[in-house]
């Protein structure tokens, strides 16, 4: 039986004035599916993601999210997922407690499972020795281990990762896609941005955006059989920079 689309775009685009950032993409994501979404720098991924998650309104287009049109629905969007971003994830200030609980209310979870749920995590992460520490002093893998989870805490039907990995070290790196692919075959379709090439290895399919297109889309091993490459690096500076 065939998964069903979770995520459904068609022309989505961009503009900023004459600039036109995403140009026409449509693709699909399947339930379940680790889902890549690559290009380099200023490529247009990052403004892509922000319009699937209800941040940013197209310009024309359509995206449906979890069976809703962010154009027309986003706050209801904003319900159905969880988002986690390099940048900013979680509070500094506050403590790992106090970050679970602050999220467990904005995602609308009543106080008994809040409570639950973050005796669960802090279990789950081997953090009880410091959950009462601020955010601010973990080492920044931990961080990111920490608000990966929270972006769980009320099980979304989709997470949206922008470079979650950024700056971690390669064994942290890994433990957080071991993560990744867990939490995926519990069910839920993870879309995630990357500039490591390495990583998309890990993904069930991935696509590359170039000035605001995507320009490939398939599994990493038939993109590697598309290009005639050894490695999706070689795949992307291929795409990317246009380098044979």
């Amino acid at each position: 039986m065939e998964q069903e689309n979770i995520i459904q775009v068609n022309e989505l685009t961009k503009k900023f004035g004459d600039f036109v950032a995403v140009k026409g993409i449509s693709f699909e994501v399947k339930k379940g599916e680790i889902f890549g979404f690559l290009g380099a720098n200023g490529a247009g991924k990052t403004t892509a993601m922000k319009m699937l998650i209800g941040i940013s309104k197209p310009t024309s287009g359509m995206a449906i999210v979890a069976g809703l049109n962010v154009a027309q629905s986003a706050n209801e969007v904003k319900k159905n997922i969880g988002y986690m971003s390099q940048k900013f994830s979680l509070y500094d200030d506050l403590t790992i407690k106090e970050n679970i609980r602050f999220f467990g209310g904005i995602y609308g979870l009543k106080p008994k499972t809040i409570q639950e749920k973050t005796i669960d995590l802090i279990q789950r992460l081997e953090l009880e020795k410091v959950a009462d520490e601020r955010v601010g002093q973990l080492p920044l893998g931990w961080k990111q281990k920490l608000a990966f989870s929270v972006a769980l805490l009320h099980e979304p039907k989709i997470v949206f990762l922008d470079e979650p990995t950024g700056g971690v070290d390669p064994v942290t790196r890994r433990q957080f896609w071991e993560m990744i692919d867990e939490e995926a075959h519990n069910g839920t379709t993870i879309f995630v941005t990357t500039h490591y090439m390495d990583e998309a290895e890990y993904c069930n399919r991935v696509s590359i955006m170039v000035d605001g297109k995507i320009e490939a889309l398939d599994t990493p091993k038939k993109l590697k059989e598309q290009f005639k490459v050894s490695s999706m690096n070689d795949v992307f500076l291929k795409l990317a920079r246009n380098i044979e």
